[in-house]
């Protein structure tokens, strides 16, 4: 069925495997096979859908002259985290495997994703870094990701704890309703007491504010130590999977990625998340580049 009308695209409803998708296809013929892009939307995995990013799924069509997939999964509460991660997942699988039946040369696709939409993209593309049986993800365009669940008191949540939309606390409440957990435990979590010793220190060497940037530190003052919560830890267990947290993903996952873009603002909580990955990034000798907006909110 056609979604909407538009002289320059044919427009399309579908499934891919079971997951909702909208297409969009340049109409004027092309000499060769055309780029693809697979879009996945922002809204924390509760809400935003296909619609709310018809917008920009358009104009990526219209002016790359790019076959767009708009990937419509299925929201928490009511599908259980992961399942939005697996739709993204299959999705992509899907449009790698048949993109020649729409025009498009399965060696250009690109995903892409802003805020949790970017949290999916990085797990999807880290996912299929190491598969042989499908095209390769050409690249990923990371718009204000979300990507370690570990530290919310890095400089960018202090400098924007009460940041309109999305504030510091916002933040760990939005992930607590995405995941269904007791939101009475947002207090431990923002202070750190989800995070036993042993892993703050093995994972000091990619999550730590002393990897930011110092323009970025500007007033930053490190928290007061905080006591270990065994009880809040076993709660929260799922925080620690890198399909919430991407910035933990093993070196040998990281240096397989493709090519990337991030885009980071400075007036959001998760600015610094950008820039940790970024640095992973190109540790791992993963081409990267990056746009950073001044004036930008989340």
């Amino acid at each position: 069925p056609l979604a909407c009308r538009d002289s320059k695209l044919f427009i399309r409803d579908m499934h891919f495997d079971e997951v909702p998708v909208r297409i969009y296809l340049p109409r004027a013929s092309s000499a060769s096979k055309r780029r693809g892009v697979i879009l996945f939307h922002g809204g924390c995995g509760t809400f935003g859908s296909i619609r709310s990013h018809e917008r920009i799924c358009r104009y990526i069509a219209r002016e790359s002259d790019s076959v767009v997939v708009s990937v419509g999964y299925h929201l928490s509460p009511e599908h259980h985290y992961p399942a939005q991660t697996l739709d993204c997942l299959t999705a992509a699988v899907h449009f790698l495997k048949t993109a020649e039946n729409y025009g498009v040369d399965p060696d250009r696709i690109i995903a892409c994703g802003d805020s949790a939409g970017g949290t999916f993209t990085a797990s999807v593309c880290q996912e299929l870094a190491n598969r042989r049986d499908i095209p390769k993800i050409r690249a990923q365009v990371l718009i204000y990701p979300f990507l370690q669940t570990l530290n919310f008191n890095l400089p960018s949540y202090q400098k924007n704890a009460f940041i309109a939309l999305l504030s510091q606390e916002r933040a760990v409440l939005f992930l607590l309703k995405y995941l269904k957990k007791d939101c009475s435990m947002k207090e431990a979590i923002l202070a750190g007491s989800h995070v036993p010793e042993s892993m703050n220190l093995k994972y000091r060497k990619w999550i730590n504010p002393d990897l930011i940037p110092e323009r970025f530190k500007l007033g930053y003052k490190p928290p007061l130590p905080t006591s270990f919560l065994p009880q809040v830890h076993e709660e929260t267990k799922e925080l620690f999977e890198t399909r919430l947290s991407p910035l933990l993903a093993e070196d040998a996952v990281v240096c397989c990625l493709p090519d990337t873009c991030i885009i980071t603002c400075e007036h959001d909580v998760f600015r610094d998340d950008g820039l940790l990955y970024k640095k992973r990034l190109e540790d791992n000798n993963v081409k990267v580049t990056w746009y950073h907006m001044e004036e930008g909110f989340h």
